[in-house]
């Protein structure tokens, strides 16, 4: 059959006799999938094959396929959809996983999709063989092996409804070889829409209801759940009815307005003095999906010990898991907020309001501004961008910096791998953003220890001219690490400096790429400025001192409330 005649009789729905190849990019079409990334291979070249007589399905070839599930990662949390990435069997595979786990510590809906050796070669040891469902089993919503052509169509389908439904996540599907050759009866099917099972009751909701309005001094905790469920409009209202400050995770970044003066910073180890302090003396506690890591709560028996706890969240599982809640309601953000608000009247908690903004003004960020820093760096960004940019991170001290410094207004634009923390997630993540979102400003901010990790997706970036701009934090050093050697470690800094002969303009340049050095503080804006006229990726090198450090910062296993920064540490000394 010609390709045109399958696509006119799939477009009237007649059922018709496909290869499963075929099937699975036509599930694709189905589920509204215009990129994929990824990287072909052996068992996986008859869905390339077939991928190749459809460019309505754009394809990024990436350099690696960790760079290809980071890259699904930061299209789908950027944009809200499903991200999809392709690999073959065997180490194509398995070079998926630790993209997969950040997709699965984070929340975020994508759907690997591999091809394993043929079903009677499986299990002997086949060249490139690889049990890549039972790999991924523990970090994914749900796995599958498909060695059945009848439901190839089924479980592609299944697997898009499992990623995007309840709270998101990633799924696989890896289809044997000869099922992907196999020929089979097709027949198009509309996707149907995520359910929203209601899971509370209206004894939940009163009994939230009741905790807010005897709250004298409530405080506000959004995480990403608020970003996706699509509830931030509700949270800002939510604010503003209890007249409640409001603090963020490192995921809930864009979920409130960084501009408004309830908003008290980031929560947590590097958290701000307002928020920590803050939280550790209200009286309420409101989680907005948000699961009390452990990077929020510091020590957890210690945590919020003059509230009540209410918690807000999809996800049952997350319930009492770390801090024990007062009262609970579970089930989808937007829907439940909506239903609170309706039964709440307008609060006023002026003396709470004025504690907070005294508490704002007391201890603000600070940092060194005799010399060039990251966080100078970042509010250069941030003025030459106006807030606007989609901004992904790597992992440590440009990670807290970028969280800490930029002004985030709107959801899905601040994309980092919060609960896996995995270095070199960044680039590959900035080119999915820039993908599927082509009229933003995209920037990735890394540090060079995260940088050296994945920079071969500047071929990425090069290859398809991709317009990102990438910062690289450049102190020669592991930063966080040796932050945490310097104050925890007697200053013993094991394999933490990376003084080498690396040219990361050079390296840049080589594959493909603008590169810019940057040493003076007057040298930031021209650059960014420059960055953003060339449209075509570019690198900005920026050298930094290498004992800059972020604060304030919570001691392991310490209560938020012991959060110290620079002034503390000198004045502990004196």
């Amino acid at each position: 059959m010609k390709y045109q005649d399958q696509a006119n009789n799939i477009e009237r729905g007649i059922k018709m006799q496909l290869s499963g190849s075929e099937i699975v990019i036509e599930c694709l079409k189905e589920q509204g999938v215009d990129t994929v990334f990824g990287y072909p291979g052996g068992t996986i070249l008859n869905i390339y094959d077939a991928l190749y007589k459809h460019p309505e399905i754009n394809h990024v070839l990436t350099s690696h396929e960790q760079g290809a599930a980071h890259a699904a990662d930061g299209y789908a949390r950027s944009t809200g959809k499903v991200g999809v990435c392709m690999a073959t069997s065997g180490p194509g595979a398995t070079n998926l996983v630790t993209g997969i786990a950040t997709a699965f510590m984070d929340s975020v809906p994508l759907v690997a999709i591999t091809a394993n050796v043929n079903l009677p070669l499986l299990g002997k040891d086949t060249f490139q063989e690889v049990d890549i469902a039972g790999v991924v089993m523990p970090i994914t919503k749900h796995s599958f092996i498909v060695k059945d052509i009848k439901i190839l169509a089924k479980t592609i389908r299944k697997a898009f409804d499992i990623a995007r439904s309840g709270r998101p996540g990633p799924v696989l599907v890896d289809i044997t070889k000869d099922v992907t050759a196999a020929i089979c009866d097709f027949k198009p099917e509309k996707p149907k829409a995520p359910e929203k099972a209601k899971k509370y009751t209206d004894s939940d909701i009163a009994k939230a209801v009741e905790l807010i309005k005897k709250a004298k001094k409530p405080f506000i905790y959004v995480g990403g759940g608020a970003i996706l469920s699509g509830a931030t409009k509700e949270v800002a209202k939510f604010a503003d009815m209890i007249d409640a400050p409001v603090c963020d995770t490192l995921m809930g970044k864009g979920a409130f307005d960084s501009y408004s003066d309830r908003y008290t910073g980031m929560i947590g180890m590097h958290g701000t003095k307002a928020s920590n302090f803050g939280v550790t003396e209200c009286d309420l506690l409101i989680a907005l999906g948000a699961r009390f890591s452990d990077r929020v709560t510091g020590n957890a028996k210690k945590f919020a010990k003059n509230a009540k706890i209410l918690q807000f969240d999809i996800d049952a599982a997350e319930i009492d898991k770390n801090i024990k809640t007062t009262a609970s309601v579970v089930g989808d953000l937007k829907e439940s907020l909506t239903d609170v608000l309706s039964k709440l009247e307008k609060a006023d908690h002026k003396e709470w309001m004025e504690h907070i903004k005294e508490l704002k003004a007391k201890y603000p960020l600070e940092y060194h501004e005799d010399v060039l820093t990251c966080p100078y760096i970042i509010e250069q960004i941030d003025k030459a961008t106006k807030g606007k940019a989609i901004i992904s991170t790597d992992v440590g001290q440009h990670q807290m910096w970028a969280a800490q410094f930029y002004h985030y207004t709107s959801p899905r634009t601040f994309l980092s791998s919060g609960g896996l923390g995995t270095m070199g997630y960044g680039l590959g993540a900035c080119i999915g953003a820039k993908v599927g979102n082509p009229d933003k400003i995209c920037v990735n901010i890394a540090g060079d220890g995260c940088f050296r990790m994945n920079l071969n997706e500047l071929a990425t970036a090069s290859r398809y001219n991709i317009p990102i701009i990438q910062v690289v934090i450049n102190n020669h050093v592991l930063g966080m690490v040796r932050q945490w050697q310097t104050l925890f470690y007697d200053k013993r800094y094991s394999n933490t400096v990376l003084e080498d002969k690396v040219d990361f303009c050079k390296v840049a340049e080589g594959l493909g790429c603008e590169a810019i050095l940057i040493t003076k503080k007057e040298e930031v804006l021209p650059a960014i400025e420059k960055a953003l006229k060339l449209k075509k990726p570019v690198v900005l090198n920026c050298i930094i001192e290498k004992d800059e450090s972020v604060f304030p910062m919570v001691p392991a296993g310490a209560p938020i409330s012991d959060a110290f920064d620079e002034k503390d540490l000198k004045a502990k000394k004196n």
